[in-house]
Formats: structure tokens, sequence, C-alpha cells
């Protein structure tokens, strides 16, 4: 049997999302038991030239959204950016788990060849369905993930890697 583009993108891709919506609800009740200002989580980041909690979590859930809609040889509207709270940051992913189990399975099927151009600020990437999906969409979503994981940990929220697995 076959594995397919839908079964190698949408199950991992949903899992990761809820749990990092499950980090951020860990995050905000670190906040509330700590007295910290949830702001300051979802404005830090892990380096100076790294982007804050909130931009990673903007970017996985754009690399993820933009990954399945080109896949299903949709376009991949423009969404504003995120505003740097850790609700809002739910309501993103809630938003963009809701976009994805909006694409039928079948609008996926058979993608690996499908084309697939970036418009980048150095110029267009093309990609084969396929290529896009191995070398470019899953690696920088799970970055993303791992780096919006990784910015609560190093402040000290109680999350473990079955947090940032999610359900599976």
């Amino acid at each position: 049997m076959a594995f397919s583009m839908y079964a190698a993108s949408v199950p991992l891709i949903k899992a990761l999302l809820g749990g990092l919506s499950g980090v951020i609800d860990k995050a905000a009740a670190f906040a509330a038991a700590k007295n910290v200002d949830p702001a300051v989580l979802a404005a830090d980041r892990l380096a100076p030239d790294m982007f804050p909690l909130w931009r990673q979590v903007q970017i996985a859930c754009d690399m993820a959204r933009g990954g399945m809609l080109r896949l299903a040889g949709r376009e991949v509207p423009t969404v504003a950016d995120v505003a740097p709270s850790l609700d809002a940051m739910k309501a993103l992913i809630a938003e963009t788990l809701a976009v994805i189990d909006a694409i039928p399975e079948a609008e996926i099927a058979g993608s690996e060849d499908r084309k697939v151009v970036l418009k980048m600020r150095a110029g267009e990437m093309e990609f084969t369905g396929q290529r896009y999906l191995i070398g470019y969409v899953i690696p920088n979503f799970t970055f993303h993930c791992a780096t919006a994981y990784n910015i609560l940990r190093h402040n000290g929220v109680e999350i473990g890697k079955r947090d940032f697995l999610g359900s599976f």
C-alpha cells in the first residue's frame, strides 16, 4: 500500500498543532500561577536574532495552512500577523486546524508531482509536491513548533516531549 501525501502530512500537522495549543495553555497557567505577564512569554525569544514566540507560532501556522492548501491546488490567502498574545496564538492555531480539516483528503491525494511555486524575496522556488512537503513544509513547520516549545520550556513552563508531540 502506498503512503499518501495526505497521510504523510495532515496527521503530523494536526498532532503538532494540537501539542502547540496545549503548551500555550500550559504557558497561560504558568503565567497565572507565577504572576508573569503573558505578554512577556509571547515576546520572548531564544536568541536576539531569532523570532519571538508569537512569530514562531505564526510561521508554524502559515507553513501548515499554506502547505496543505498548495498541495490541494488551492490559492493561499494572506493572513494578518497574529497579535503577540497567548489568546491570539490559540485562536490562530484553531483557525489553521479548521482550514486543514476543510480540505478533503482527495484534494491532497496524488499531489506528489503537482507543481508548487513559491514567490520568495530572492525569487521564485519551484518544487514538485513531494519535494515541497518533505524538503520544505515539514522541516520548516516542525522547526517553528519546536522553537515555540523551546521558548516556553526555557522560561520554566513545565512541559515535556509528550506535550510537544500532542496526541497521535
